[in-house]
């Protein structure tokens, strides 16, 4: 029997204390063995090393300090966390972070606007702090950063309140604006979560408040252009809805986006060569708001975070189809954000 381990971020204000381990056996999908491993205020995005050495979560709150909310960085050590220290994210309100493979930690704080950029000290630990303000950026607008993410072409930031992704390169005094500075959607859109295919010829954004999943291409110049949107919502769905997640699967060839309100997984089929995505199916995901999920490391299963019904449901993935087969659930509170 193979079992992994998922880390579950959470909101704090109900019966949840801060951060959870789980035991995922990969064999029969099934979740077991809950640990709670760290008291932290709302740490509802986290992210582990690439070496697995070390997690980091957001505390998204307002009062951390007097510009806002917290991140901390933790070390493992024989099956534990141990916090090796807390910054203040600059902001109110950070909603996620992320890792670079040079060494430095973005957090996207929401409420603030801004993008924190953490350089990590030897040990893991957080050390200086690049503060870049999205409010800047647009004053008829209200800024909202939610997502960033460190790859070869430089650093990609959604702004839901912009409608748009900020684009940044790295210089010798930190992170400045790139060529292709703002990588625009359309008024009211609200981009938040995206994705890449493997070699960055295609990046999909889903869009929380429109309800889209919009698809660029990378031209010449390493600029990326909209060539694709698709609604994620059924046509006959005419309740609320806000988009949360997206993500491809191992392969490649099918992207899965969630949906706040219809609850469901959204599925659809990806073109290899012109990037362009076509709807499989969708899927209950048996909980009422599915804020973040994650695709297990085989590919073959799906794990969901319902954030209002208290509970995590899992999915066997079919790899030639795309489509998911529930298999079962596990009750937490307000489980937000999971990682392997």
């Amino acid at each position: 029997m193979e079992t992994q381990t998922v880390f579950v971020g959470t909101y704090t204000d109900g019966q949840s204390e801060g951060i959870y381990s789980l035991q995922f056996n990969s064999e029969t999908g099934s979740l077991d063995s809950l640990q709670p491993k760290a008291k932290l205020p709302n740490p509802s995005f986290l992210a582990v090393s690439e070496d697995r050495k070390h997690l980091y979560a957001v505390q998204e709150t307002a009062d951390f300090d007097s510009l806002g909310g917290g991140v901390t960085a933790f070390s493992f050590e024989d099956g534990l966390l141990k916090e090796l220290n807390s910054k203040g994210s600059g902001g109110a309100h950070p909603c996620h972070v992320a890792l670079s493979s040079e060494g430095q930690l973005a957090v996207s704080n929401y409420t603030g606007g801004n993008l924190a950029i953490f350089n990590l000290e030897a040990d893991g630990s957080l050390g200086e702090r690049q503060l870049i303000d999205h409010k800047v950026l647009d004053t008829t607008r209200e800024a909202h950063a939610h997502k960033a993410h460190f790859n070869a072409d430089g650093l990609f930031a959604t702004d839901l309140g912009l409608d748009g992704l900020k684009r940044y390169e790295k210089k010798e005094g930190g992170w400045v604006a790139a060529h292709q500075n703002s990588i625009d959607l359309p008024d009211g859109a609200g981009p938040r979560h995206f994705t890449f295919n493997a070699d960055r010829s295609f990046l999909y954004v889903i869009n929380e408040l429109n309800s889209t999943i919009t698809v660029f291409q990378k031209d010449e110049e390493g600029s990326y252009n909209p060539i694709q949107t698709e609604d994620t919502l059924a046509s006959d769905y005419d309740g609320e809805n806000s988009c949360a997640d997206i993500h491809l699967s191992p392969d490649g060839k099918f992207l899965y986006g969630s949906n706040r309100g219809e609850n469901t997984i959204v599925i659809f089929s990806v073109d290899a060569s012109s990037g362009k995505i076509s709807l499989v199916s969708r899927e209950s995901v048996h909980g009422d708001w599915p804020r973040n999920f994650i695709l297990s490391p085989s590919g073959n299963h799906l794990l969901v975070a319902n954030q209002k019904s208290n509970n995590i449901t899992v999915f066997r993935r079919d790899a030639k189809k795309g489509t998911l087969e529930y298999t079962g659930q596990f009750e937490i509170g307000a489980p937000v954000c999971l990682v392997f």
